[in-house]
């Protein structure tokens, strides 16, 4: 049985953003799913526009995510020795050959064929048939080399996505496939990476669905039969345009500051495209054991940040309490702020409130920093009615054993002294030790909290 073998072929060219990392997540559970090889390929010809930032930028936005390549990143650069052999042996082949048609005149010629209403493509002057006579060739002018397309017939193939797509050949025109220089053309590169890295499965965006038959012919032509496709539907954002820089979307990195968790980001990620019944939570382990490419969405997926919070509010609820405090200290570091042995239980309490590791820290700080409550909260809660109330919960504080049991106590003691109900005390200790009126369970929050901060924080009333 061949071993599928898949890639992930981005371009260079912008920061890779949710919708071009989704391309790279279903390669990588296709081939984690069946054993298989991950191929990371950096598609960087176009020069002008490729830059090392943004290549930087999918190598840390895929090991974020966890989605570890077997082999690469390969570069196509480097690879242009290669792809000039590839096309030496297909000009003595005779399936290339050289045209020297101008710019001005393709310009003229795309005009005319507009004008009587055809589709503008190339007309194949150059192009050597038995007995046709070709023009003389011009004076100091480099020819582009033209893939001789075949004629007649049509290029099908069956896609994994999007059922059965025909072409006929008659509408594919002879492709580019080595420009003046030299230097051979996207189309062609993939074709010869394709093949050389013996890649099985080819799951990329639906824009490249026009690229499909072209390149499909060109493997025919080298004598190998091409990949199984899979063309997946655009990711929308949240207005309902096609994702992309232009259009706001961020770098996948910018979601690891802003404190979600790879997993999550993998879950809705999956639901991006794909299903499994109505699973909408699930862990990668699940999702690789469910994944295949017979339940990839045919229609376009629209990003929705509220319900990719969500996820990771499910997440952040289901994570242990221990490796969820490593994510949080890293996030308490940029405040300046170093964690102790508490921060595990911490989380444990104030995770259910949470939809990402910052809001948890924001939390988690007040254990460790000064907190400044609001006017209006301490206008609300801290009266002086209840200012005798918290005079005794002092007292009380300060001579009880540390412990949720004691601390308990303590407060059901001073309610009872002062004839009040328990959030009547608790709302006023809760701005004044927590800077908030809502936190969980009052006992199991002072607990957490230093003895000596509680006390010194509840004299400020």
């Amino acid at each position: 049985m061949t071993t599928v073998r898949t890639r992930f072929a981005p371009s260079p060219t912008g920061f890779i953003h949710l919708g071009n990392i989704r391309s790279a997540l279903y390669p990588w559970a296709f081939a984690r799913a069946t054993g298989g090889i991950f191929v990371l390929r950096i598609e960087d010809t176009d020069v002008e526009r490729s830059s090392q930032a943004a290549v930087d930028v999918i190598i840390e936005g895929m090991k974020w995510l966890g989605l570890d390549h077997d082999e690469g990143p390969f570069y196509q650069m480097q690879r242009m020795d290669r792809y000039k052999e590839v096309l030496a042996g297909m000009v003595s082949a005779g399936q290339v050959y050289p045209c020297y048609m101008s710019m001005a005149e393709l310009d003229a010629l795309r005009e005319r064929q507009m004008a009587n209403k055809e589709k503008p493509r190339y007309d194949g002057t150059w192009r050597p048939e038995d007995g046709k006579v070709l023009p003389p060739v011009p004076e100091g002018v480099k020819p582009v080399l033209r893939f001789k397309n075949p004629q007649g017939g049509v290029v099908a193939w069956e896609d994994k996505v999007k059922g059965l797509i025909e072409i006929k050949n008659d509408e594919l025109d002879d492709l580019v496939i080595a420009r003046p220089d030299g230097t051979p053309t996207y189309n062609f590169c993939v074709v010869v990476d394709d093949l050389d890295m013996a890649i099985t499965h080819v799951v990329r965006g639906d824009d490249h669905v026009n690229n499909t038959p072209r390149q499909i012919n060109i493997f025919r032509a080298l004598g190998k039969e091409p990949p199984v496709y899979a063309h997946l539907p655009t990711v929308l954002n949240e207005q309902g345009e096609k994702m992309s820089k232009r259009n706001g979307a961020k770098p996948v990195t910018a979601y690891a500051e802003e404190g979600y968790l790879p997993d999550a980001m993998v879950n809705y990620l999956a639901r991006l495209g794909w299903s499994h019944g109505d699973d909408e939570i699930f862990s990668r382990a699940q999702f690789l054991e469910w994944f295949n490419l017979d339940h990839l969405g045919r229609s376009a997926a629209q990003f929705d940040e509220a319900k990719l919070r969500w996820v990771n509010a499910q997440h952040l609820k289901a994570m242990d309490d221990a490796a969820l405090a490593d994510l949080v200290a890293v996030q308490l570091g940029k405040k300046g702020i170093v964690a102790d042995d508490r921060l595990p239980r911490i989380c444990g309490l104030f995770k259910d409130r949470c939809d990402t590791t910052v809001a948890l820290a924001d939390w988690a700080a007040a254990f460790y920093a000064d907190v400044h409550p609001a006017e209006s909260e301490l206008a609300q809660h801290v009266t002086d009615a209840i200012r005798p109330a918290l005079a005794t919960l002092g007292e009380k504080l300060a001579g009880c054993a540390w412990d949720k049991a004691s601390i308990s106590a303590a407060i059901k003691e001073t309610t009872t002294a002062h004839g009040i109900k328990m959030p009547q005390l608790a709302m006023p200790v809760r701005v004044l030790v927590m800077g908030t009126a809502q936190t969980p369970s009052l006992d199991a929050v002072l607990e957490l909290q230093n003895q000596q901060t509680v006390l010194n924080r509840l004299q400020k009333s």
